[in-house]
C-alpha cells in the first residue's frame, strides 16, 4: 500500500468522482481507476460503490478513510518539516482574494504557511471573482479565492471548495422578523443595494430573479458588504448580500432574513492546471489537505 495510492483514494472519497479526483491529483483518470482497483484487490473488498453520477464509500472504504488521512498527514508533516529545515521552499506565491474571507480558513492557512515557509514571499491581490479567474487562467497569479461562476469553472482550472454560501436580505431593524423569509417578489418592491456587475456574486442574484421573470434594478451597487449594510442602517433600501460575511454579525441596526427561493453559491480556491505546480503553491495545497480535518481555533469556519 503506497502513499500515492492512499492520496488517490482520499481524493476520490472527498470529491465523490474519479474525474474530479484526477484533476485534483494532476493525473489522468485511468491512473486513478487502476490504483483504486489495485488497492481494492489488495484489501480484498470494494472501497467505492460506483453510481451513475458519483461514487460513494462502501463500509470498507469508510473504515479505511481515517487511516489513509492519518498516513498522508504524517508523511506530509515529515516532508514539509524537512523542506523547511533545509530551506528548500522559497520563492513567491501570489494569491487573489475576494472580500468576506475573515471568518474562513484562509487567514489560518496563511498564518501557518508563514510560520512554516518564512522564505516564501506571499502577495495578496483583491479584486472581483471574474477578474481573478481570468488572472489565474492566464498565469497572472498563482491561485485565487473566488465565487464559482454559475456556468462552472473552465476545464483548465483546478479547484477546492472553501465554503457553501447563500444570498440573504438585510433590512432595517424592526421592519421584519428574522425568521420570516423574504420572497424575491417582495424584494423587488424596495430599493435594492447589492453587488455591481463586475462581481461574481452578481450573476447568481441576477439569474435567480430572471428565472422568476422579475426585473431587478440595483439602486446602489457596491461590492463592499460593510457599505451595503451601512446603507441599510440609514434606511436607503434593503441589501442582497453574502450570508457568510462576518459583517452580518449581530447588529441592532438591521435584521438578516433568508430569501425564498434560496440563492446558493460556492466560494472556491482555484489554480491553473496544465503546468507543473510551483513549490509554493504545492506547499499551500498540501497544507490545506493537512489542516482540513483539524478543528479551527477561535470558531473560524469553512
Amino acid at each position: 500500500m503506497e502513499l500515492r495510492t492512499l492520496e488517490y483514494f482520499v481524493a476520490v472519497a472527498e470529491e465523490r468522482s474519479f474525474t474530479k479526483a484526477a484533476a485534483r491529483c494532476h493525473v489522468v483518470q485511468p491512473a486513478i481507476s487502476q490504483q483504486i482497483q489495485a488497492l481494492e484487490k489488495e484489501l480484498g473488498e470494494p472501497l467505492f460503490e460506483r453510481l451513475p453520477r458519483q461514487v460513494v464509500l462502501t463500509s470498507g472504504g469508510a473504515a479505511l478513510l481515517p487511516h489513509a488521512r492519518a498516513c498522508l498527514a504524517a508523511a506530509a508533516s515529515a516532508t514539509l518539516e524537512f523542506a523547511d529545515r533545509s530551506t528548500l521552499l522559497s520563492g513567491s506565491f501570489a494569491l487573489g482574494t475576494v472580500g468576506g474571507l475573515e471568518g474562513t480558513r484562509i487567514p489560518r492557512l496563511l498564518g501557518e504557511y508563514h510560520r512554516r515557509y518564512p522564505g516564501v514571499s506571499v502577495s495578496l491581490a483583491g479584486a472581483s471573482s471574474p477578474s481573478l479567474l481570468t488572472k489565474v487562467r492566464d498565469g497572472g497569479i498563482d491561485a485565487a479565492v473566488i465565487a464559482a461562476p454559475p456556468e462552472g469553472l473552465p476545464a483548465a482550472v483546478g479547484s477546492r471548495v472553501l465554503l457553501e454560501d447563500r444570498i440573504v436580505a438585510v433590512l432595517p431593524a424592526g421592519s421584519r422578523a428574522a425568521n420570516r423569509p423574504m420572497t424575491l417578489d417582495d424584494a423587488v418592491l424596495s430599493p435594492v443595494i447589492s453587488y455591481g456587475t463586475d462581481s461574481g456574486v452578481h450573476a447568481f442574484i441576477r439569474d435567480a430573479f430572471a428565472a422568476r421573470a422579475l426585473r431587478l434594478d440595483i439602486a446602489y451597487a457596491t461590492n463592499d458588504v460593510a457599505l451595503q449594510v451601512a446603507l441599510v442602517a440609514e434606511r436607503v433600501g434593503i441589501a442582497l448580500t453574502s450570508g457568510t460575511s462576518p459583517v452580518l454579525a449581530a447588529d441592532p441596526r438591521f435584521v438578516v432574513v433568508p430569501l425564498e427561493p434560496a440563492i446558493r453559491l460556492r466560494k472556491v480556491f482555484v489554480w491553473r492546471l496544465g503546468t507543473q505546480l510551483g513549490a509554493p503553491l504545492r506547499g499551500f495545497l498540501d497544507l490545506w489537505t493537512e489542516l482540513s480535518d483539524r478543528p479551527a481555533p477561535g470558531g473560524a469556519t469553512a
